[in-house]
């Protein structure tokens, strides 16, 4: 794992125990990069529980409860979907703090709207939710490993200073 990575997971986790807070993750690009960030520092089941991978629009909307019209509106890269899954898994995992990443990770997949690289982020907290997207560069494993990076250092942020990150 990258040292970055395991970084601001450590950092994340030691906020996170200081405010005694629980955070989760919803991901579909990542495929779990969050979750294993985070699980890899020492003692953090302390303050993460749970996960979720979601990677079919199936499993987001099962899951997380994400609208299927707005999936089929929108598609899974989009702002109102990450918001919808950020908000699903904090609640299903009755969590404090949620980050969500639905993106292109590539090498193919993408469109003149949405190219490879296309990642979309939301973070919530109970009656608050942000989102924003990035356009990364690089290999498919590279464009997770950035996405992996925002989405920890999306949930430091945001869960010093809600409503920034």
């Amino acid at each position: 794992m990258d040292n970055q990575i395991y970084t601001l997971a450590v950092e994340l986790g030691a906020q996170l125990k200081a405010q005694s807070l629980v955070a989760t993750c919803a991901e579909s690009c990542t495929g779990g990069g969050i979750a294993h960030a985070i699980t890899s520092v020492p003692g953090s089941s302390g303050w993460f529980e749970m996960g979720f991978v979601t990677y079919s629009n199936e499993a987001k909307s099962g899951l997380l409860n994400v609208d299927l019209e707005v999936l089929e509106q929108q598609g899974a890269v989009s702002e109102a979907v990450v918001l919808a899954m950020a908000e699903g898994a904090r609640e299903r995992a009755g969590a404090d703090l949620s980050v969500a990443v639905s993106g292109i990770a590539g090498p193919d997949g993408g469109s003149s709207e949405k190219p490879v690289g296309t990642v979309w982020f939301a973070w919530a907290r109970r009656g608050e939710s942000m989102a924003r997207c990035e356009q990364f560069k690089g290999s498919r494993e590279e464009v997770r490993d950035q996405a992996v990076k925002v989405g920890l250092k999306g949930l430091l942020d945001y869960g010093s200073s809600p409503g920034t990150v």
